[in-house]
């Protein structure tokens, strides 16, 4: 994927629908050259086509949701990791930026990496880091381990801190998932009463989704970028979580 179709596929996911021509002029390439593009971008599943638009959808898989603000993702794993001390045991769970924290820390600390991802876990395979894969179901789409046995694999280890992602969270649900088995993953990690720390961009503030994460007590800190609304930021701090927000450069504000 070229610089071309990256800003294409991040000016869907933004505006969530835009016609041909509306990227043309944003681009300023043909549209004819937009088409292809657009083209190249559906055949990879990262957005769809309809009568002269192209439109962006909810993929669970990780290449994909990837590409979406990835610079920034980048920036938010890379102060993630500045958390981390050398010799300690993470728990890392799936998703684009964890996937890039795990690589971040797999690649500058000396660290065990518990996680629930077959995608990190491929990630990692030519780095020395140690990785522990919990077993369970496979779900394909995002390359992840759940249900039943997940759950008890997760019981039986120990970690220090706990790196989760999320789909959404609103003030009246707090942070909620997508994925029902994915949900219960999380959750069987917030039980353990670990150091779990939220790792999301801003874009999920204010989504809503049925799948709740809790206890909400049970998370200590929320890593997140400098778009974050202070409406949000206010109230996640009222619930004594910690709200690092990560600007342009990387610096804390």
């Amino acid at each position: 994927m070229n610089s071309r179709q990256q800003a294409i596929l991040q000016y869907v996911n933004d505006l969530r629908r835009v016609s041909v021509a509306d990227l043309s002029r944003n681009t300023g390439v043909s549209e004819v050259t937009i088409r292809q593009d657009l083209n190249l971008l559906e055949k990879r599943n990262y957005l769809k086509r309809i009568h002269g638009y192209a439109v962006a959808f909810e993929s669970d898989d990780v290449d994909a949701r990837m590409m979406i603000n990835f610079t920034l993702k980048q920036k938010l794993a890379a102060y993630a990791a500045s958390l981390v001390n050398d010799g300690e045991t993470i728990f890392i769970e799936n998703g684009s930026t964890n996937a890039l924290l795990a690589r971040y820390l797999a690649e500058r600390k000396r660290v065990t990496l518990i996680t629930v991802s077959t995608y990190i876990a491929h990630l990692l395979k030519e780095t020395e880091c140690e990785v522990i894969l919990m077993g369970g179901l496979y779900q394909k789409g995002s390359e992840t381990m759940v249900g039943p046995l997940t759950r008890q694999c997760i019981q039986q280890v120990y970690f220090s801190k706990a790196f989760l992602g999320i789909d959404g969270y609103h003030p009246e649900t707090g942070f909620t998932g997508r994925d029902m088995m994915r949900a219960d993953v999380a959750n069987t990690v917030l039980a353990k009463g670990v150091e779990n720390i939220i790792l999301t961009d801003s874009s999920k503030f204010g989504q809503i989704h049925p799948n709740p994460l809790q206890p909400l007590k049970a998370i200590s800190r929320v890593i997140t970028d400098y778009r974050l609304a202070d409406g949000y930021k206010n109230h996640l701090k009222h619930q004594n979580i910690l709200v690092d927000t990560v600007d342009e450069d990387q610096a804390m504000l």
